[in-house]
């Protein structure tokens, strides 16, 4: 029951090495073309999209300011790896100082033109992503065309530059960070956390993240699956449960599928029921959007979308199922599911108000036991 698409989890990954196959000239220290805030990590968690696509309409506009002038267009970046760039503080480690040295990635230079459209074409990419407010892995991009990028660490490496260059973290870039291939490999694992919230939708996994609920009600670590989580993803949750012993409640659609994926969390696949000591939380709690939850809050049957008969059929496979006939408080919830016909999907919420799922549901949910 693996998924081709990798869970995901708010943290970032260290950047790439640099690229230093580039026509570049560098600007002292203090230089105008050096003029910048201290680092990216300084700034905001999250600037707004409309920030974001302000940002990107700017570099395209140099871009043809400079060819309405005959000019070569040029982008300049910042030296990421030059020491002279870096300073260290106790209480952030290494940072970007205020002004440093750049070079300019240009179109004329046979060595540099071709990074050059690739920033253009990856700034592309990442202004639909922003306006469509999708999102996307580098590893999805570097997928998207394979023979255009050549590399994943030519992506790598150009996503880091443009972060850098419009000072903007990533994640308000809609790249995402995905969870590491060797979740064995992870020690010495520390966090004030209070509990795991698995989120089955990755919208409703940004939408929590940009409303900094993982601070705002209690610390916690939140991840998502993107749907059927991967193996990745499962090795990970396992870990973080034996590693911290806290709750993990799971946050999924009132439909079939969403109760399936949280079985799988919690009980396991078929398909990798071989490996289910290693794999399955016996702890999970369903925490929403349950069936009951629909009509407790009167939620507008607008929202509510009908069953369909493949939909009937999976609820009627997973009433069936083993594990539960030991949940009578879950069966009880997919009775009420399949008596009303009807499914809802997280978003439902919004139709009481745009932030009910974190400043309403999830809190009072946490505070007063509302899990089964």
């Amino acid at each position: 029951m693996a998924s081709s698409l990798p869970g995901r989890l708010g943290w970032s990954a260290p950047g790439a090495m640099e690229d230093h196959s580039v026509c570049s000239s560098a600007a002292p220290a203090g230089d105008e073309a050096g003029l910048g805030e201290t680092s990216v990590s300084a700034r905001r968690s999250h600037v707004p999209s409309s920030e974001v696509l302000e940002a990107i309409e700017n570099v395209i506009q140099d871009v043809l300011e400079s060819l309405s002038k005959k000019k070569a267009p040029v982008l300049t970046v910042t030296r990421r790896s030059d020491w002279r760039n870096i300073e260290f503080k106790d209480s952030v480690g290494l940072q970007m100082i205020p002004y440093c040295t750049t070079k300019q990635i240009r179109s004329d230079c046979p060595r540099s033109a071709p990074k050059f459209a690739l920033m253009l074409k990856i700034l592309s990419m990442i202004y639909k992503m922003v306006q469509s407010n999708t999102y996307a892995t580098k590893r999805d991009i570097y997928y998207s065309d394979t023979q255009l990028f050549g590399s994943q660490s030519v992506v790598d490496n150009i996503i880091n530059d443009i972060s850098c260059m419009l000072k903007i973290p990533r994640r308000s870039l809609h790249i995402a960070v995905t969870v590491p291939s060797n979740v064995q490999g992870i020690k010495n694992l520390n966090s004030h956390a209070k509990f795991i919230l698995i989120v089955e939708k990755d919208a409703t996994f940004q939408r929590l993240l940009d409303d900094d609920f993982c601070i705002k009600l209690s610390p916690c670590i939140m991840i998502t699956g993107r749907g059927i989580p991967d193996l990745n993803t499962r090795l990970l949750v396992r870990k973080l449960w034996d590693t911290f012993q806290i709750p993990v409640f799971t946050l999924m659609d009132a439909d079939p599928h969403g109760v399936e994926i949280m079985c799988i969390y919690k009980y396991g696949s078929v398909s990798m029921s071989f490996e289910a000591h290693h794999l399955t939380v016996p702890s999970v709690k369903w925490l929403g959007l349950l069936p009951s939850d629909l009509k407790r809050l009167n939620i507008c049957k607008d929202v509510l979308i009908p069953l369909t008969k493949q939909d009937q059929n999976k609820l009627a496979s997973i009433q069936k199922r083993p594990y539960i006939a030991c949940q009578p408080m879950w069966k009880k919830e997919l009775e009420i599911m399949a008596a009303s016909k009807m499914k809802a999907e997280i978003q439902a919420l919004t139709s009481l108000s745009s932030d009910y799922l974190s400043r309403v549901y999830l809190p009072n949910k946490l505070q007063f036991g509302g899990w089964l």
